[in-house]
């Protein structure tokens, strides 16, 4: 449309000047002798028409307003921005946003030691500091630490230097002897820490050698458990949204693209009011924030479970993770061969060679020239889709779309893993570090990036493959504890369904029961058969599916689908009369709720839209059942860290994968990290009925599966 407009805009005087207006332009297409041109504008009378009502100007209308009603005044910032963000108007946030007269800012630099006493005798006394770190990097496992702010009071902040080292820059306190007396004021829990992603600032002063101890308010995990479905809490985003003040930009200070620096390079004087504010912004937000998470009751959640878990998270980030990059490079080798190998039985589909990883090219091929069933258009070009699901469905009886998928999912496997995972290895300690998100999943899980190892695949050949790659020290062994069904307990222990119950209690095979209870003594199918499709059934419940998506899943029809839902619940009644019950209070109080107080919106139950309104059921009843296994296993996390600080052990707990945790073992820890995990997992909240955890032990990732 915008291309059109563009287009129509340098003809427009011709067009007026030959007929007048509009309407007779429209009457008289057929003299428009160009084709291209005439085709054009008829496939574009709509817009035409919408941009003609756009502009006109209506005089008639009766405005029962005064001129003082209609005079420009003072806008309330917190609404404006918050009605921007609901809109997704990013861009006018930043633009036309003013900044309205705030708190006085007194920003300093420290260059002296004398200076520095006197900042640290202020922490003191205050019993409490907000504080930010600077480094010459994003990655906090590889930064190295080129100054620190602190601020005491709201727009009183102070920025220490360390590493700045561009030429001429002013000599500033000896990092040592910096750290030396910095210490003190950092690993006293008694003084509290305030900060914004103060994981990151852990991680920074870990490798300096200091532990920062006293964590208390962190801005951006408090705003995630007030809002979890903003999807990102970047201090800007809370600076404009609760102090209606805008950040200074990041790049701003160290340049963008090739112009780039690291904040060593960059001038002391321009950083830091930059680290000061930060600093500051996060200092204000923590005595707004705080109150709003204990009105909505989300403080015990935050003091019990996301604060401790912060430090746990950061541990596991340092400790990394061993790869055998040899194995991984002979692996890029064999995918590329099996690609060429797929390659080619593509192409004797297509009869000749065209580009697999083009769209538009992929659809010509199975759409256009092969004739097969196209499905639906994109959105953005209104080509015929080639997705994921399309051509699954396709598979089902064309050759060619099974190979594609498997290329696809191959050609991914090579570019994120096989490749990509050597090169990320940290040369200082030869293991992947993998940053785990906190304030990501409105769920409560916990998601894993640079790189994401969550998504590394479990079954088949290439799954095992990649696994083995993962590989623990010398003389150590890897222990994978997995719970076993934990959201379909969890769903046991809040419907009190006594089938269900009575089936966890006895350690039945819960998809054998669905089995026997939704089909009974069926003859039309197998045992396996059954079991499988109950498995299937059992998960649709938990996620709230509809008897649509079941269908797919099961590969029935949409009747038979609603029977097995129905059947299911009338084995199953209190399962149905919980998740009714959920479903409604989440639509009355708007919000729907884990077992710790977890809470997350749903504003798509009250839409007028009916696929808003399914997506939000089954938001309302998933939140429950997977929030509440997320939040059960993050406390097993946070129990097993202190387990192992407290008998001084030093197995490390290195990967989380949603219900399976990963630990280094050394050799001789093993019988002692088996039962304090087991004892641990199976026992971290008092559930109506048993968590069960599978424990494996292996000398690489796939073995310990």
């Amino acid at each position: 449309f915008n291309i059109f407009i563009s287009f129509f805009s340098k003809r427009s005087k011709v067009f007026i000047n030959l007929f007048g207006s509009l309407y007779n332009l429209f009457k008289n297409l057929h003299k428009i002798q160009k084709t291209r041109l005439r085709e054009k504008i008829e496939n574009n009378l709509d817009q035409l028409n919408l941009s003609r009502q756009l502009v006109t100007i209506y005089k008639e209308l009766n405005i029962k307003l005064s001129l003082q009603e209609l005079s420009v005044s003072e806008p309330n910032y917190k609404e404006l921005t918050q009605l921007f963000q609901e809109l997704g108007f990013s861009s006018l946030i930043s633009e036309y946003l003013k900044k309205p007269q705030g708190i006085k800012k007194k920003y300093n630099y420290i260059l002296e030691e004398k200076s520095l006493c006197n900042l640290i005798s202020q922490i003191k006394k205050a019993k409490s500091v907000s504080l930010d770190t600077e480094t010459d990097s994003p990655f906090p496992t590889q930064a190295r630490l080129v100054g620190m702010s602190f601020a005491i009071k709201p727009g009183k902040a102070f920025y220490l230097p360390l590493r700045h080292d561009y030429p001429n820059a002013p000599k500033q306190i000896p990092k040592e002897k910096a750290f030396r007396l910095l210490e003190e004021i950092l690993t006293d829990s008694r003084i509290k820490k305030i900060g914004q992603n103060i994981k990151y600032d852990y991680i920074v002063l870990k490798r300096e050698g200091i532990s920062l101890q006293g964590i208390d308010l962190d801005t951006m995990v408090i705003s995630y458990l007030l809002e979890p479905n903003w999807g990102k809490h970047n201090l800007n985003k809370l600076a404009l949204t609760y102090l209606q003040v805008r950040t200074i930009p990041y790049h701003d200070i160290v340049g963008k693209g090739n112009n780039a620096v690291t904040m060593n390079a960059v001038d002391i004087k321009q950083v830091a009011p930059y680290a000061c504010q930060d600093a500051d912004v996060a200092l204000q937000l923590s005595s707004m924030l705080w109150p709003n998470l204990q009105e909505k009751k989300l403080d015990t959640l935050y003091k019990k479970i996301e604060l401790p878990l912060i430090e746990v998270l950061a541990d596991m980030e340092i400790a990394g993770v061993r790869i055998d990059s040899e194995a991984l490079i002979k692996l890029s080798t064999e995918l590329q061969e099996e690609l060429n190998r797929l390659k080619k039985k593509i192409y004797s589909f297509s009869c000749g060679e065209f580009n697999i990883n083009s769209p538009q090219q992929l659809a010509h091929i199975l759409f256009n020239k092969l004739k097969l069933p196209p499905s639906r258009r994109t959105k953005i070009t209104k080509g015929y889709s080639t997705g994921f699901d399309v051509l699954q469905e396709l598979s089902k009886d064309f050759p060619i779309a099974k190979h594609i998928l498997e290329y696809r999912q191959l050609a991914k496997l090579k570019s994120t893993y096989a490749d990509s995972l050597p090169l990320l290895i940290n040369p200082e300690t030869g293991r992947i570090h993998t940053s785990y998100n906190q304030t990501v999943a409105a769920t409560g899980r916990l998601s894993s990036s640079d790189p994401n190892l969550q998504n590394i695949p479990v079954r088949g050949e290439w799954g095992q493959r990649f696994r083995q790659a993962f590989i623990p020290a010398p003389d150590h062994l890897f222990l994978s504890a997995d719970y076993s069904q934990i959201e379909l307990r969890v769903l046991a222990h809040l419907s009190k369904d006594p089938v269900l119950i009575e089936t966890f209690l006895h350690d039945r095979d819960i998809h054998q029961e669905t089995a026997d209870q939704v089909f009974g003594s069926s003859a039309a199918l197998f045992k396996e058969e059954q079991r499988r499709r109950a498995k299937i059934i059992n998960f649709s419940i938990v996620y709230g599916a509809s008897a649509f998506s079941l269908a797919k899943e099961l590969g029935t029809s949409n009747s038979e689908a609603q029977k097995f839902i129905d059947l299911y619940y009338e084995n199953f009644p209190l399962v149905k009369e919980f998740l009714e019950k959920i479903v409604n209070e989440t639509r009355e109080k708007g919000f729907s709720e884990t077992l710790f107080g977890r809470k997350r919106q749903v504003p798509e139950l009250k839409h007028k839209d009916k696929s808003a309104q399914q997506a939000g059921r089954r938001i309302a009843l998933n939140t429950p059942i997977q929030g509440t296994a997320a939040d059960l296993i993050k406390k097993a996390m946070i129990d097993i860290w202190h387990e192992i600080k407290k008998h001084n052990l030093k197995s490390k707990m290195i990967l989380q994968v949603h219900d399976e945790l990963v630990f280094e073992v050394p050799k001789e820890e093993c019988e002692e990290i088996e039962a304090l995990v087991k004892e641990r997992m199976e026992n971290v909240f008092p559930l109506k009925v048993p968590l069960k955890v599978h424990l494996e032990w292996g000398i690489n990732w796939a073995e310990a599966k």
